[in-house]
């Protein structure tokens, strides 16, 4: 690893980067799948007094809203050189968290719907501002061999977080956890903005030496009409929209989720962090060691075996479930994937190109949330169960697996015949 030749040479400039971008990732993470997926859901019925139905369409509008956003910020990015510009970059995100500090800060006092709308607005454009700033931020501080392994920490980090703390999915839990990791960092990110600390400064004065990514050709961003572009942006909706469309029943159904991410029992929470931990280390060597459709074809097996023991649980009576098996697969399959997630759109890309590929990817992946919760709204109601759901999300991860599979099959037989995927390029 890169970080510990760092620690063996000395260079703590390098070494504080590193871990200044692990840290900005995992909490970023935190806040998104705690404060936002879970809070927004909380404020919305219990504080507001809308139905499940009416929130989740809400949160889908968010979803499009954070894409749109995402996507125009990561033109401007590229267009105007901010992309090679790390203060520029880095006072943008002291400014998004400042604003994120005031939303969680004001959310538990929401009690209309219009304030609830407006909350939820400023939420989406500041996540989607800080989408290609964040994912950016990986070519200043981290090395192209150690990607893995800092998107394995940061994803890892804010699993483990939000899966030991709060225990109970209330606004006011979320909003006291963020205030309270904010009031620190906020001083820290404006120190680090505007020039006042030195480690930032030295890289800063480095003219990013690890700018070009492990899929670049040539000193140039991989095309965004590429073949491998396009299937990295098409298998990554698949996993954000199986993952969603699973999860989003799940947690529709107390019996389901109480026996595991809402279990009174410490010890179960401590094991799925634990997993969270595991699973995010595991793909964070496939990443280094391996190419990543062999990481593509590790997250659809896991996650067809994860929702195949929900299935089989099912059948041992009306919402068995299957203890903490199904939670724990589930917990390795999206540490994985958001390993690869936070790695890879940074690896297609160098710092003229990472704002909009880092958009793209994102943008696709909460288009793929929305499309999932519409989906899953429609077939709930229509009546269909939650074993029938899960057949069908069974079935498209076994799809989406089989793609993978497929497309890794193609690649080495021709390789194998000496020719060269030129279109993969």
């Amino acid at each position: 690893m890169q970080f510990v030749a760092f620690c063996r040479e000395g260079d703590w400039a390098a070494v504080a980067g590193y871990l200044l971008y692990v840290g900005l990732m995992a909490g970023g993470y935190y806040y998104n799948v705690t404060f936002v997926q879970l809070g927004v859901l909380d404020v919305g019925t219990r504080l507001v007094g809308l139905s499940r139905p009416a929130v989740s369409v809400a949160m889908a509008g968010l979803a499009l809203a954070t894409a749109g956003v995402a996507l125009a910020a990561g033109v401007w990015m590229d267009r105007s050189g901010a992309s090679r510009d790390l203060f520029a970059r880095l006072r943008l995100t002291f400014g998004v968290v400042a604003v994120q500090f005031v939303i969680a800060l004001v959310a538990p006092h929401i009690r209309t719907v219009p304030a609830f709308l407006a909350w939820l607005a400023v939420c989406g454009v500041t996540i989607g501002l800080a989408v290609p700033v964040a994912f950016s931020l990986m070519v200043d501080f981290v090395p192209v061999p150690d990607r893995g392994y800092a998107a394995a920490a940061a994803a890892g980090a804010a699993f483990f977080a939000a899966a030991l703390y709060p225990l109970e999915w209330r606004i006011a839990a979320f909003s006291t956890v963020m205030v309270v990791a904010m009031l620190p960092a906020l001083p820290l990110l404006g120190a680090a903005a505007f020039g006042k600390l030195g480690f930032v400064n030295d890289l800063a004065a480095r003219g990013q030496p690890y700018a070009e990514g492990r899929f670049t050709r040539d000193g140039e961003s991989l095309p965004l009409t590429s073949v491998r572009f396009l299937s990295f942006l098409v298998l990554l909706f698949g996993v954000f929209f199986v993952d969603s469309f699973g999860f989003l029943r799940i947690v529709e159904e107390p019996a389901l989720v109480e026996a595991s991410w809402q279990s009174p029992d410490l010890s179960v929470h401590a094991t799925i962090a634990a997993v969270h931990l595991v699973g995010a280390g595991m793909a964070g060597v496939l990443y280094r060691n391996f190419t990543e459709e062999w990481l593509f074809v590790w997250t659809f097996a896991v996650f067809a075996v994860t929702h195949l023991l929900y299935v089989v649980g099912f059948l041992q009576g009306p919402l068995a479930g299957d203890g903490l098996a199904g939670p724990l697969f589930y917990a390795v399959a999206v540490s994985v994937y958001t390993t690869l997630n936070f790695a890879l759109w940074p690896d297609t890309a160098t710092p003229d190109g990472v704002g909009t590929r880092a958009a793209v990817g994102v943008g696709a992946a909460w288009l793929a949330t929305f499309l999932s919760t519409a989906t899953a709204l429609y077939l709930k109601g229509q009546g269909v169960s939650v074993p029938e759901h899960f057949d069908y999300v069974n079935a498209l991860a076994l799809l989406l697996f089989l793609a993978a599979l497929v497309m890794l099959y193609v690649r080495h037989a021709v390789r194998a015949v000496g020719g060269e995927v030129v279109a993969w390029r």
